[in-house]
């Protein structure tokens, strides 16, 4: 059996709010890190991707992986987590813990706002967000069945 396809999503970086997450996000896409990892986390305010276990077949371990570079701490803004927001997932306790994961919003969420870090929004294909978000079936927030991520590739904008 064929896996879907979702198709394409653009978005915009932010390097003037989050410089250092954006030349991470950046740098990982450029050396393929993100080709094949899952979406392993979707519930009604997020779609969130970039954990490099997702790949292996342990569900269980998805969403604490991270890349083998150093954190980067948090870059905090004024601007508003509404639908199309790109965010840098973190650990909990840890504000300075951005990584490899993000995470793509589906609706505002205003307790998000200056507790993540805002790197990009999505400017084509959030009706591509909206169907990922919509996979069943899931165990908890996790779809049974992989959203997979070919490839993130950075063009320049025109």
């Amino acid at each position: 059996m064929e896996k879907p396809v979702f198709g394409t999503i653009k978005i915009e970086l932010y390097s003037n709010i989050a410089p250092k997450m954006v030349a991470r996000f950046k740098e990982l896409a450029k050396e393929g890190f993100y080709n094949g990892v899952t979406f392993h986390r979707i519930n009604d305010s997020v779609i969130q991707g970039g954990d490099p276990l997702s790949k292996d077949n342990n569900p269980k371990n998805d969403g604490t992986g991270n890349s083998d570079k150093l954190n980067v701490p948090a870059e905090f803004s004024d601007v508003p987590y509404n639908a199309g927001i790109v965010g840098a997932a973190r650990m909990p306790q840890n504000v300075n813990s951005q990584n490899s994961q993000f995470f793509i919003m589906l609706k505002r969420e205003p307790q998000f706002n200056e507790n993540y870090t805002v790197f990009g929004k999505v400017i084509e294909g959030m009706s591509n967000v909206r169907t990922i978000s919509g996979v069943n079936p899931k165990e908890g927030e996790r779809p049974l069945e992989n959203v997979v991520i070919k490839s993130i590739t950075i063009v320049p904008k025109q």
